[in-house]
């Protein structure tokens, strides 16, 4: 094999793998986790035997997905810290990375999702959660929020805000940034007036029918 033959063909199975992987990213963001590397193959217009030379297994592409948007929720990080105001910066890393989960199922589930695996979880907390205590750190010196608040405050209304994500999205999928709103106007220090919510709440029906999609109906209840 001549040696423009050999680029070639190393060219060629970059550009599958790129397919293959901007492929896999889309399906995730729509349909979660659940596709299948057929699936993706399908999707990126290669056939399935060279989706299985470039990747093992779809969690060789989960990996390689979780490691891209890792550095882009770091990026968010990076871009709050950089904004002088700490409020402004704590708001615009909540809004921008509660924005990227729910355009992005696959996102979601990656990110939260406790079968995943532990060293999933360890990287966020190794490489986010330190960006995520200067923001808090910064805020509390500059007297913008209440002086208790912890890092692991952030984090686990990011959990929940997601709970509320995947629970509410073919109802009201805008119903996140109610609560998004109702915790920052908890934590904020010498404020005047409650910041008006963006949505309104749902109906009692509305909530059950949340609460209760996912769960398999027993026989009685049919």
């Amino acid at each position: 094999m001549s040696e423009a033959t050999a680029r070639a063909l190393r060219r060629d199975a970059a550009a599958n793998r790129e397919r293959l992987f901007a492929a896999a990213g889309e399906l995730f963001a729509e349909r979660g986790l659940d596709v299948t590397l057929n699936d993706i193959a399908h999707h990126a217009g290669v056939g399935v035997g060279t989706a299985y030379r470039r990747f093992a297994n779809k969690e060789e592409i989960i990996d390689a997905l979780f490691e891209q948007r890792l550095q882009d929720v770091a990026a968010v990080a990076h871009a709050a810290l950089a904004e002088p105001d700490a409020w402004r910066g704590i708001v615009t890393f909540l809004e921008r990375a509660l924005d990227m989960q729910f355009g992005d199922r696959g996102l979601n589930q990656i990110m939260n999702n406790a079968g995943l695996g532990h060293a999933r979880v360890a990287e966020v907390r190794d490489r986010i959660a330190p960006l995520i205590v200067s923001l808090v750190e910064r805020a509390k010196q500059q007297g913008v929020v209440r002086p208790d608040l912890d890092q692991t405050d952030l984090i686990f209304t990011q959990v929940a805000l997601s709970a509320i994500m995947d629970s509410t999205r073919a109802i009201a999928p805008e119903l996140y940034r109610r609560y998004l709103t109702i915790f920052l106007d908890g934590i904020r220090t010498e404020r005047a007036t409650f910041t008006p919510l963006p949505t309104g709440p749902l109906s009692a029906d509305e909530t059950h029918q949340a609460m209760t999609r996912k769960r398999t109906r027993s026989p009685r209840a049919r």
